[in-house]
């Protein structure tokens, strides 16, 4: 089936003959008067031509369509040719005399009819290239959809099956101490009841005996024995006097579905209006439709980052610069256009670039990883001792964008994946991960683990690893604890040795997890893989790292402890 004009690709070999006669070159040119296609050398002798020297001759691809025979209804021997600008229709010569047209407008047939053709074209092209391709693009976004909630859902049966199961073993462990303590009272109300037997054993064995001396006394011929004084002074013991068991009453539990129900956790739905989805703009798409030699490549280079990025054999020192209005450097957090948010732990917080340039300074009541910098470019931060997160825009307008009630926020990190904030917080002696939405919407809490063990003490550093598990450096506990997205525990690190105190902690472009260790035996940068399986340790020791994080060229920026110099590495190659 022969393809028309707007069908065949860019790339195709199309190739037209010259309509001359007799002339078989390649066709470039067409008349649109004659609707003649042209070779380069018949154009040149068609426009020196007297009689076609005035006609307009264009390239092939801009040629004007030619009208097709259609014959008049009215004048069936005549073909429409005209266009009725007032009725919009179709005229041959001779229907501009009738009645009905006197002294309406009209055009040339063609002209009308060239024009309708191509914006027929224009939205073939604009349906294939800009609405077919961007409906494909979001059906393919619904796949990856389906296919999130699938993984979503999975995590969350899992965790549902794991705390009915931890709340079985809990309802056995009571069972057994309930049954243990039947079996204690059954004992002690037996043993008592023993007791009571004995005495009675003893006291039937009396009396048996008191019967036989009575008898002995009666058969005995002797009368002075029934006189004597040991006669008159037998006396019968008074059957002993003991109490009955008092029995214990079981009490049923009050308990129904609902109670049950409370015990374990809950499948919620944000209450949240769903972000539409995002359709490129036509100009956007046109400009990715044929993208340039140098695009084509730096999109090669961009997709092939990861596959051939890899752990250097050596670590080098790239250089260092200090981060001025700070004693340490306890935590940074990464801006864009290269700036940088650093702090130390008296609560200065200071805006630099990557020379160390100070372009802003902010007092706060400090913290460790206390701040971040989100999708926007806003940078959050805790407040502890008012238990809110503040935001400073772009703009420099701050306002109060989370309370967090009764808990205080120790650590944050905005999400590089869906923009999601991350917040590590405690209260009295429990901490728990909060999640909310980028307006503020709390979505999640991550506090135990399957067991129901808590799984956090002090969360003071957070952050996200590309695969969305998201990662605490937590001091109480000694490690850096690691749950999924669905908040289901993965693997808890706890150093190389019988100390470890972790501080600041990142990820990178590979999914390995930087974190330092301030026990001064080592002081240094421990490196795991996803996976929490111990890799090196990545620089000397006694560096007194306390903060790292990776740049947008992979390099690691590590803060120090007792210094406001950061110094920068690089570990991949």
């Amino acid at each position: 089936m022969a393809m028309s004009e707007e069908e065949i690709p860019d790339t195709a070999q199309h190739y037209l003959v010259c309509g001359t006669e007799d002339c078989k070159k390649n066709c470039q040119f067409y008349c649109n008067p004659c609707h003649r296609e042209l070779c380069e050398q018949c154009r040149d002798k068609h426009q020196k031509n007297p009689d076609t020297e005035n006609h307009e001759v264009v390239h092939y691809k801009q040629r004007r369509p030619q009208l097709p025979e259609v014959k008049c209804k009215l004048h069936p021997t005549r073909n429409v040719e005209i266009l009725c600008k007032e009725c919009n229709i179709p005229l041959c010569p001779k229907c501009i005399f009738l009645e009905e047209h006197s002294g309406h407008k009209f055009d040339d047939l063609e002209e009308g009819y060239a024009q309708k053709v191509k914006l027929c074209r224009n939205e073939i092209t604009n349906i294939k290239k800009y609405i077919l391709l961007t409906s494909t693009e979001l059906k393919t976004e619904i796949k990856g959809d389906k296919t999130r909630i699938e993984e979503t859902m999975n995590d969350i049966r899992k965790s549902i099956n794991a705390e009915a199961e931890s709340l079985k073993d809990l309802v056995d462990k009571v069972t057994s101490d309930k049954l243990t303590q039947a079996n204690t009272i059954e004992d002690s109300l037996k043993k008592s009841l023993e007791s009571q037997e004995t005495i009675f054993d003893d006291y039937i064995a009396y009396i048996d005996q008191l019967i036989k001396d009575f008898h002995s006394y009666l058969s005995s011929s002797n009368l002075e024995v029934l006189f004597s004084e040991d006669f008159e002074n037998l006396k019968i013991q008074s059957i002993p006097e003991k109490t009955q068991p008092v029995l214990p009453v079981y009490s049923d539990g009050q308990f129904c579905k609902d109670d049950v129900t409370k015990l374990l956790g809950s499948i919620n739905c944000p209450n949240t209006i769903p972000d539409k989805r995002k359709i490129k703009s036509i100009e956007t798409v046109s400009t990715q439709l044929k993208p340039t030699g140098n695009e084509m490549i730096r999109d090669r280079e961009k997709s092939n980052v990861k596959k051939t990025l890899s752990l250097s054999s050596s670590v080098s020192k790239v250089r260092e610069y200090t981060v001025p209005g700070v004693d340490s450097v306890n935590h940074i957090s990464l801006g864009k256009s290269g700036r940088l948010w650093a702090s130390d732990k008296k609560g200065n917080l200071v805006q630099t670039d990557l020379q160390g340039n100070k372009l802003q300074e902010i007092q706060t009541n400090g913290g460790y990883g206390y701040h971040t910098v989100t999708q926007d470019g806003d940078l959050i931060y805790t407040d502890t001792h008012n238990k809110v997160i503040n935001k400073i825009k772009q703009d420099n307008t701050a306002t109060e964008f989370i309370k967090t009630e009764e808990w205080e926020p120790i650590s944050i990190h905005s999400s590089h994946i869906n923009g999601d904030i991350l917040v590590g917080m405690r209260k009295d002696k429990e901490a728990k991960v909060t999640r909310y939405n980028k307006t503020g919407k709390e979505i999640q809490n991550i506090q135990r683990d399957n067991k129901g063990q808590e799984l956090y003490g002090t969360p003071h550093y957070i952050t996200e690893n590309i695969n969305g598990d998201i990662c605490t450096s937590d001091y109480n506990k000694r490690a850096v604890v690691v749950v999924n997205k669905s908040g289901q525990h993965r693997f808890s690190y706890a150093g190389q040795g019988s100390k470890f105190y972790p501080y600041g902690i990142c990820t990178d472009l590979l999914g390995h997890i930087l974190v330092c260790d301030l026990c001064f035996d080592i002081a240094t940068v421990h490196l795991l893989n996803k996976d929490g399986h111990f890799l090196s340790f990545l620089l000397p020791k006694q560096v007194n790292s306390a903060s790292v994080f990776v740049d947008n060229e992979n390099n690691l920026h590590v803060g120090q402890y007792d210094t406001n110099k950061v110094k920068v590495y690089k570990y991949l190659q």
